[in-house]
């Protein structure tokens, strides 16, 4: 049975915001999820991070909903990162070559510094 999508946006900073993924990224999942990045988007916002620790599942619909949110990134000259992902979506991700324009990380500590120090 599918888990609908919950999101949680949390701002760190002016310049950047989480939104906690809670249950599965499908075609159904997509009012909830741009929703949740047009809130994270508010007041001048930098970088977006995904925190993916509550993800169930995601199939190739939920992968083209990250891809049409890594357009609106890219034209509001965002940054899109990413944590929590399994060895299993993390090699999706390898394949289907969102790791190059999405920056993956193994946890949030991390994903935070990197929007700090963007090198």
């Amino acid at each position: 049975m599918p888990n609908p999508l919950t999101t949680t946006v949390r701002p760190l900073s002016g310049q950047a915001c989480i939104i906690d993924i809670q249950g599965d990224i499908t075609a159904q999942a997509e009012a909830t999820l741009m929703a949740a990045y047009n809130q994270a988007s508010q007041n001048g916002t930098s970088a977006i991070i995904l925190n993916f620790d509550g993800l169930d599942y995601m199939n190739s619909s939920g992968i083209g909903l990250l891809v049409t949110m890594l357009i609106r990134v890219q034209r509001q000259k965002q940054r899109l990162l990413a944590y929590g992902l399994s060895d299993h979506y993390r090699q999706i991700f390898e394949l289907t070559r969102l790791n190059e324009a999405i920056g993956i990380f193994h946890d949030e500590a991390a994903a935070v510094t990197a929007v700090a120090h963007p090198n």
